[in-house]
């Protein structure tokens, strides 16, 4: 739910034409842009895509080795636990890196040297988890392939089924989790050149603005029952499912559903966020769909209807251009699954 908004300038009625008109350029403004984290540049992280309290944890340990970087370790963490040092799994895994007590017995490290090894304390177990990756990425080190995936493929299935088949084993699952990993590791990363055009976008814009007018409803996600209506992450989930892409359900799950384009990079169709604490994205509040000219249809609060909004406010947090396998490889936060 929105708990600021500065309110758009536009009617309803005039909405149709209005975003007609800023969809047209949606796919020419494709020409010449390039997506990546960039070969051989250090890797920063995306504004708030790690709560604030860790991310000088995960940037630190996150360039331990060649073979990690900041933005995959997020990747792996969130994956993990959702950045949650709380969690326990059904299979004993703990804390924010999801150690099993006896991996953690040997290769968990005391972290932040105050002479103890925490599985619960963020300040041990990220640099364990980054500790435990390099070693990893060391056995695995002479296999021929993306150093990285390897290294990830030995996190999932161990590092002799990585030297057996010569990289990537050909598993399902490690090759799911390792397609996972890279793919939220461009969603954690600060981006290093223009990020890609989305070419779904103009079909999420136009389920959206067939909703202009409608009465929101917190929890609403258009249901029948619901009379269909919206809440603001209903919305924009609604409107990508209509283009075949599953969103999470809420708001702050949804910023990982892809690379983070600047203020100055939007484009329509991307999603925008709103945040109580503009250092952490699991504090967004609100999301909008962006139509660009500095304006987004959303669902802002109850008593109000599916409109047009400006997005410049002072909680204002990023964008997220939202890629069909980014929200394929969000997580669903059951911890050591």
């Amino acid at each position: 739910m929105r708990k600021f908004l500065v309110a758009g300038g536009i009617a309803t009625g005039a909405g149709v034409g209005f975003v007609a008109l800023l969809v047209v350029g949606t796919y020419s403004a494709a020409a010449g842009l390039n997506s990546g984290l960039g070969a051989g540049k250090s890797v920063g992280l995306a504004k708030g895509a790690v709560p604030a309290l860790y991310q000088p944890l995960v940037q630190k340990w996150g360039a331990l080795c060649p073979a990690l970087n900041p933005a995959m370790l997020a990747a792996q963490l969130y994956q993990e636990s959702g950045w949650d040092p709380t969690a326990k799994s059904p299979a004993d895994a703990r804390g924010i890196a999801q150690f099993i007590p006896g991996t953690w017995a040997t290769h968990g490290i005391d972290g932040n040297g105050d002479g103890k090894k925490n599985i619960w304390d963020p300040a041990d177990a990220i640099p364990s988890a980054a500790s435990y990756d390099c070693e990893l990425a060391g056995y695995v080190k002479n296999v021929p392939g993306d150093q990285s995936s390897n290294m990830l493929a030995a996190y999932n299935a161990g590092s002799y089924a990585v030297i057996k088949y010569g990289g990537v084993p050909p598993y399902k699952e490690t090759q799911g989790y390792v397609k996972t990993i890279r793919t939220l590791e461009k969603s954690f990363a600060r981006p290093t050149t223009r990020v890609q055009p989305s070419q779904q976008a103009a079909g999420a814009i136009y389920y959206a603005q067939q909703k202009l007018g409608t009465p929101y409803l917190w929890g609403g996600e258009g249901t029948a029952e619901q009379g269909g209506r919206f809440d603001c992450s209903g919305l924009t989930q609604a409107a990508y499912a209509s283009i075949g892409i599953e969103l999470p359900r809420v708001a702050n799950d949804q910023y990982n559903a892809g690379p983070h384009p600047s203020r100055g990079e939007l484009l329509p169709g991307d999603l925008v966020f709103f945040s109580d604490d503009l250092t952490n994205s699991r504090a967004i509040h609100h999301v909008g769909l962006y139509v660009g000219g500095g304006y987004m249809i959303n669902a802002p609060y109850t008593g109000a209807v599916i409109r047009f909004d400006k997005i410049d406010a002072p909680d204002y947090f990023g964008a997220t251009r939202v890629t069909k396998d980014g929200a394929a490889a969000l997580p669903t936060f059951k911890p050591g699954t």
